[in-house]
């Protein structure tokens, strides 16, 4: 049985302006050598603020749980 996918909430807007920050700094690891990270956040601020305004809502998943190493259930559980 496939696993139900997990609840959509509103992102929050400080992490959509790190999360496209870093898309506009960064591809993958490597940084790209014509973006400044100040730069960055400022175009970044800007595309948060008019998504706002625009009426768009970033919807995103919850943190996925942590698992264990040892594949057993916690005691007590």
């Amino acid at each position: 049985m496939p696993d139900e996918p997990a609840p959509l909430r509103p992102a929050d807007p400080d992490d959509l302006r790190q999360a496209l920050a870093h898309a506009l700094t960064f591809d993958g690891r490597k940084q790209f050598r014509t973006s400044g990270e100040m730069m960055a956040r400022i175009t970044a601020e800007h595309l948060v603020r008019h998504l706002e305004m625009s009426g768009f809502v970033v919807m995103k998943r919850p943190p996925r749980a942590g698992h264990s190493t040892s594949g057993r259930s916690p005691a007590g559980a």
